[in-house]
């Protein structure tokens, strides 16, 4: 092996990347000030929930996140700990902005699920825990609160491997809970973490009590350590040790408990993250599958964020390393496009804030300014054709028709929402006949957003206006004669379609219905025409074919 292919496989060995998923008010966003506080990357923590006072989550950037106090966008921050590069990525809890989290999900190797110790598995971790599993995603869980009164840990213990459908093997254990609250237990180690509330700064060191049947502990705890002691006896009795292939495979989660907010239990997970995370692996393309210690640069953008910093109107295209080495000013191709870039200003983050990069490897998130060159789901090499799959796209499930208060602002709308469409933010559908915009979500609180971005980052106060439509369908055709006779059958849809027919962010045309009967009508009048509820990248490859 020689000094280059040597350096990329420590390097990639070295890489642990990995999201944060939860419900909204799980606590997710805290705990990830709190890693970043705890590996160093930050002295003093943002209080998530002081939504008036000047400090505010590392994380929650955007100016609307800073009026509710909730994440909506996904943000990505890199940090070095225990000599391990820490790739982290902290996504939206609303179910309204799934589809955003579910792109970050194909950009990780690893996920840190928080569950609220109060409310337990509640249905946004189902719907994202659903994802991880489709994808075998390996998952290590966090049950926050501990400092509150909550539910039973055997209660949360039992809810989590029935709902979840996973083994759950305890790494820690909590010694009671809200006000007589003492701590964990870290059954690895064999020792008592004693917990002391703090919010803002790591302390210089917590407690530590030696011995898990330490004698000391039932004189300090008493009833609360006698109970935490008979529950883990119970526990490692009826739970399977912990399984490292079943963890990778997605099958299997270790469990910590603490109170993120007062900076408790945070330490054991982010050793965790690093012993027990994998480093990057095999990445699927519809070439071949590319391997994380290949010499020859690849990426793939999983997201693009317009206006982070909004003096100079940017779009930063974030793209996962998926091979070899980049450095700056290196030549990279457009796989979609064939067009070919030299980026010289790739950053890294901590949020909003950027550092200029000089080189990456594979697992790291970089960010690349563009200005409409790359689009969601694009791959990056240093020349080989190569298009990763599995970024999903889902057909929206609310409509709305959109018009500018001021018609002098009609081009800031476009804009606009060309730019918004580009990144994920909201689907956005131009009609075949017809002038006046569609907006496509998932959920209300998506519209919201948009009006809210165009008014103050495009100076274009939009009016959000009722459509008639409940339903959407990318179509596509499939004659079984060829690419000529599908395509000829396809523009013989679209224009006897023409005034429910709309093209998306890349003109992958789309039927829009009012009702589930038309959808189901007009599949018996095509036959030769299929309808998808979930594309990929620029249309290239549609994954699903649903029947309604």
């Amino acid at each position: 092996m020689n000094d280059t292919a040597a350096r990329i496989a420590h390097e990639v060995r070295r890489r642990r990347t990995f999201a944060i998923i939860s419900h909204p008010d799980a606590g997710k966003t805290t705990l990830t000030e709190k890693l970043l506080l705890f590996s160093g990357a930050i002295q003093i923590a943002g209080s998530v929930k002081a939504r008036k006072a000047s400090r505010h989550a590392t994380s929650d950037w955007m100016e609307i996140e800073k009026q509710r106090g909730i994440s909506v966008a996904s943000s990505v921050m890199q940090m070095e700990y225990r000599d391990c590069v820490i790739n982290l990525l902290d996504t939206p809890g609303h179910q309204d902005f799934s589809e955003d989290t579910y792109r970050v999900l194909t950009a990780v190797d690893a996920a840190l699920m928080v569950i609220d110790a109060a409310n337990g598995v509640e249905p946004q971790t189902r719907r994202l825990l659903q994802v991880c599993r489709a994808r075998n995603t390996p998952i290590l869980t966090f049950v926050n609160k501990m400092d509150r009164e909550v539910k039973a840990p055997l209660d949360l213990f039992d809810e989590i491997e029935a709902e979840l459908g996973m083994s759950v093997v305890p790494f820690t254990w909590p010694v009671g809970m809200g006000k007589v609250f003492g701590g964990v237990l870290d059954l690895r180690r064999d020792q008592m973490r004693v917990f002391s509330p703090g919010e803002d700064r790591v302390k210089d060191a917590d407690e530590i009590i030696d011995g898990i049947g330490n004698p000391l502990l039932a004189q300090r705890f008493g009833m609360a350590y006698e109970q935490a002691e008979g529950e883990v006896q119970l526990v490692r009795e009826a739970a399977p040790g912990f399984d490292e292939a079943a963890f990778l495979a997605g099958r299997c989660t270790p469990m910590f408990f603490g109170s993120a907010i007062n900076n408790f239990g945070v330490q054991e997970v982010l050793d965790a993250l690093v012993e027990l995370a994998p480093p990057p692996g095999p990445k699927a393309a519809l070439q071949r599958t590319v391997q994380p210690t290949e010499p020859k640069f690849s990426g793939v953008v999983f997201k693009i964020q317009a206006n982070m910093d909004p003096a100079h109107r940017d779009r930063i295209a974030f793209l996962r390393v998926a091979s070899g080495h980049f450095e700056r000013g290196m030549r990279l191709k457009v796989t979609r496009s064939g067009k070919e870039l030299r980026p010289n200003s790739v950053v890294s983050f901590l949020s909003q804030k950027r550092e200029l990069l000089e080189e990456a490897f594979a697992g790291d998130i970089i960010g690349i300014p563009n200005h409409g060159v790359l689009q969601l789901g694009d791959t990056l090499s240093e020349g080989e054709s190569l298009q990763f799959t599995g970024l999903p796209f889902f057909a929206p499930e609310m409509f709305r028709s959109v018009e500018v208060a001021d018609p002098l602002r009609t081009k800031q709308l476009r804009a606009g929402l060309t730019q918004l469409g580009e990144e994920g933010a909201i689907q956005v559908f131009r009609p075949v006949a017809g002038s006046l915009l569609l907006l496509g979500a998932v959920g209300q609180l998506q519209f919201e957003v948009v009006a809210h971005r165009l008014e103050h980052e495009y100076g274009c106060k939009a009016r959000i206006l009722p459509a008639r439509y409940n339903v959407a369908r990318w179509v596509t055709a499939d004659t079984g004669e060829g690419a000529a006779a599908d395509e000829r059958e396809l523009k013989r849809f679209v224009d006897g379609n023409a005034h429910r027919v709309a093209l998306d962010a890349v003109d992958a045309p789309c039927v829009l219905l009012e009702y589930a009967g038309e959808l189901r009508a007009m599949q018996e009048n095509w036959p030769k025409i299929r309808f998808h509820a979930l594309r990929e990248h620029a249309g290239l490859v549609f994954q699903k074919q649903l029947d309604g």
